[in-house]
């Protein structure tokens, strides 16, 4: 998983982004707004982009949405957190204050607003939710815990700008919207069409122009805000993304059964039957796997017998590619070739058809488990044995005190959930 930061957040800083590096990207639709830094925040993989430049050089109508967006896509993001500045159109929603949007209104007029322009190519994005409902849980969950005044839902207008609103229009906006800004469409839109999870955390910085106690916004008192709470929103983001990182596994473990005492005592057998039945479970396996490789060449997916014909099989139809099968011996019809495997008492062996694959085909091995890794070794060297490439072998569940992912280190390994003991 890697999580894209949109915003001037600070969290570009060498001292908390490690592996820094600062990638310049080109796009079918121009430079994004910055060069974006990409590095690792606790271990989790980030790239941060500044949304008006790195001095605020850019108007929101001059943003080069469509390029910061397929360049976060392009970088392999699949989550999105952009932070903005907004106006406060409620009374209860004070300056300071952290609001998570669940709804826009589009009052914007000259920006390029899709991907989906092309003549002949016309598509029409389903937009009944634009912001992500598990991301916005996972902030609005991480705020409570920080203790931090927030606002779970609202409706934010975007006007153009860079214009602030007339009181006119204050007041016309305050009877169907909560919060205004000038960012975030077609920025939302853009992530869903793009496929990836986005979420908006907006600081409440003024009252527009509606509240007659209160003075006119300025950008002058915007930044002055945005100041006072840019450590608010960075200890926001820093102590949300581990949430986010493990938010897929943490549900698809929930799934899993553990059987003590099997196959023999002392062992705690991880049972992925209660995963494979669950709909919303199986669907989210495929759904980490997919994410992780639709954007890579794949020409094959190899599955181990048996249960990594179920998940293979189905990544392979999603994936638009082939799929074959790894199986024990005596089991395929064709000629074949094996490769022989350690077991604790003796040894087995699994096999392959001669012509499943061709020299120099990019495979993708899937099973359900990692434990001591010999199978998983076997089936790599079958792969190879015909000339084929290894992608990477990817697990539903790895047992990270037995060793196998050392066993495999001549390949990229990938596990969606671990577990520690046998």
């Amino acid at each position: 998983m890697k999580i894209g930061i949109i915003g001037g957040s600070g969290l570009d800083d060498p001292a908390l982004l490690q592996d820094h590096e600062e990638k310049e990207i080109e796009t079918p639709y121009g430079k994004p707004s910055s060069k974006i830094a990409c590095g690792k925040i606790s271990g989790i993989d980030v790239c941060i982009l500044s949304r008006h430049g790195k001095v605020h050089e850019i108007p929101p109508s001059q943003v080069n949405f469509r390029a910061n967006i397929y360049a976060l896509k392009t970088l392999g993001c699949t989550h999105v957190l952009a932070t903005s500045a907004v106006g406060s159109l409620k009374e209860e929603i004070k300056p300071g204050d952290l609001v998570f949007p669940d709804q826009f209104i589009d009052f914007t007029k000259h920006r390029k607003n899709t991907f989906h322009d092309q003549i002949g190519k016309v598509k029409h994005p389903e937009m009944a939710e634009p912001f992500s409902r598990e991301l916005r849980n996972v902030l609005i969950e991480s705020c409570e815990e920080l203790n931090l005044k927030k606002h779970n839902k609202a409706t934010l207008v975007v006007i153009e700008g860079p214009r602030f609103s007339t009181q006119a229009e204050s007041h016309f906006f305050k009877n169907f919207a909560d919060i205004i800004g000038m960012t975030t469409v077609p920025e939302c839109v853009l992530a869903k069409e793009a496929g990836l999870e986005y979420a908006s955390i907006a600081t409440s910085t003024d009252y527009d122009c509606w509240k007659k106690d209160e003075p006119p916004v300025t950008f002058e008192i915007i930044l002055e805000r945005m100041h006072e709470n840019a450590e608010k929103v960075k200890k926001l983001i820093l102590h949300t993304l581990p949430k986010i990182s493990n938010q897929d596994s943490s549900f698809i473990k929930s799934k899993i059964r553990t059987i003590p005492d099997f196959p023999k005592p002392g062992i705690l057998f991880r049972d992925i039957t209660t995963l494979l039945k669950d709909r919303e479970g199986l669907n989210k396996v495929i759904e980490v796997f997919y994410k992780r490789y639709k954007n890579k060449e794949i020409d094959l997916v190899a599955g181990v017998e048996s249960r990594g014909f179920i998940i293979g099989g189905i990544l392979a139809n999603k994936l638009g590619v082939g799929f074959i099968p790894i199986r024990k011996p005596g089991k395929l019809p064709h000629e074949i070739i094996s490769e022989e495997y350690e077991l604790e008492y003796g040894k087995d062996s699994v096999e392959i058809h001669k012509d499943a694959i061709s020299p120099g085909q990019k495979v993708l091995l899937i099973d359900d488990l990692l434990a001591t890794g010999g199978t998983a070794l076997a089936s790599c060297r079958l792969i190879e044995k015909l000339s084929g490439q290894i992608c990477e072998a990817s697990f539903i569940i790895e047992l990270s005190d037995l060793g196998g992912r050392k066993k495999l280190n001549l390949w990229d390994v990938f596990s969606i959930v671990k577990f520690e003991g046998k």
